[in-house]
């Protein structure tokens, strides 16, 4: 595996046109850029990242348009995740608005979310969640998710958590743009951001189903 040394302009432009031409003929005639300027630094940057936070599976480029009024073929954007938990993890992406990472849990499960909502209830544990997410509030992280508009069935309207407990699914993201883009630098943010986000990561691993 190549050392990460950033990524290439050539990725940005790939997505700038793919967004104006998502069809196969245009993929089939770029997937060689694809390949080069997006794939292979993405493997390069998770491998450089996965002694410290385990490996990383890197997404298909390929949407899945069964149920979707979207029909446009191939993802705007090109993702990886490590996942440490049923649904929980760090994640970093690379697109045309360019680079964004994350962390926190993707789609709970009906067990695992019930489990969360159940610590978030606990003053203790729902205390120490508050603190996390303020923590890297402060840090530029923003939080992101689907959120009931009304409440959780059991919790009552006024419950101190509310707003974390409408979450069905929640994570910190940080959006870097097009900084350290193009630099071996853009690494160490990545791995500095994805040590921020541990102690949510591991909140939701601990409350979790772990993978086995």
């Amino acid at each position: 595996m190549d050392r990460f040394t950033g990524f290439p302009d050539a990725a940005l432009d790939f997505y700038d046109d793919l967004e104006l031409d998502n069809t196969k003929s245009f993929w089939e005639s770029h997937k060689h850029v694809y390949d080069e300027a997006v794939r292979l630094p993405m493997l390069a940057l998770t491998a450089a990242l996965a002694d410290e936070f385990g490996p990383a599976k890197v997404f298909r480029p390929y949407r899945d348009v069964r149920f979707a009024k979207d029909k446009t073929p191939y993802k705007n954007h090109q993702g990886a995740i490590v996942q440490v938990g049923s649904a929980t993890g760090y994640y970093v992406e690379v697109g045309s608005p360019g680079v964004r990472v994350s962390g926190g849990y993707y789609h709970a499960g009906g067990p695992d979310l019930s489990r969360i909502r159940r610590a978030i209830d606990v003053a203790h544990s729902g205390e120490e969640l508050e603190r996390i997410v303020a923590e890297l509030r402060r840090d530029g992280f923003e939080v992101r998710g689907d959120q009931l508009k009304t409440f959780p069935r059991g919790y009552p309207p006024d419950h101190p958590r509310i707003d974390l407990l409408r979450y069905r699914s929640m994570s910190m993201a940080k959006s870097y743009g097009f900084e350290n883009l193009h630099t071996a630098d853009l690494l160490d943010r990545v791995r500095d951001d994805w040590r921020a986000l541990r102690p949510l990561v591991e909140w939701v691993r601990a409350r979790v189903d772990v993978l086995g």
